[in-house]
């Protein structure tokens, strides 16, 4: 558990630079072995009249990034540690890419893809055992998306059930 705090700390990182710069707060590490191979962290800001990107969430670019990398690390060796559960999208394109281990701070309670039912799904899925840790350090990634819902600024899901959920979160 002390190993999930210590990289769970990393993606905190990337959340808060994600957070200064107007970003949802989310932010991924892929570790193999205790070595930070690769990060990611959300990008949607929304300027004016500008579509809200909804394909570079910090999951895939950090995928993106390690693929580049043309490592010979195997995804299937890699632990995955994201400030919030992995969306549906992210999810299954992580496993679809061979990732097996994710450990998430905050639950998504719109989105979240963890709970898939991998079983009842057609035979790719069915047989995949994946290796899921939730809420390592959920209060400090709490903190993070209570800021970025509490500011008038940011109009990203702010009227969504994740926005309510997360700011009648006491902790």
């Amino acid at each position: 558990m002390e190993n999930h705090k210590k990289f769970m700390r990393f993606a905190l990182e990337q959340a808060r630079a994600a957070l200064e710069q107007g970003n949802f707060p989310v932010g991924v590490v892929f570790v193999h072995r205790g070595q930070i191979l690769a990060s990611g962290q959300r990008v949607h800001t929304q300027k004016e009249k500008e579509t809200v990107n909804e394909i570079d969430h910090a999951e895939i670019l950090a995928l993106r990034h390690f693929l580049s990398m043309e490592s010979k690390v195997s995804t299937a060796e890699l632990t995955v540690y994201s400030t919030m559960e992995p969306c549906l999208m992210c999810y299954s394109t992580l496993i679809l890419n061979g990732i097996r281990n994710i450990v998430y701070a905050y639950e998504d309670v719109m989105g979240g893809g963890t709970n898939l039912p991998l079983e009842q799904l057609s035979p790719l899925y069915r047989e995949m055992k994946i290796h899921i840790s939730a809420k390592v350090l959920r209060e400090q990634s709490l903190k993070l998306f209570k800021q970025f819902f509490s500011n008038p600024e940011n109009n990203y899901w702010k009227d969504s059930i994740l926005s309510a959920y997360t700011l009648n979160q006491s902790r």
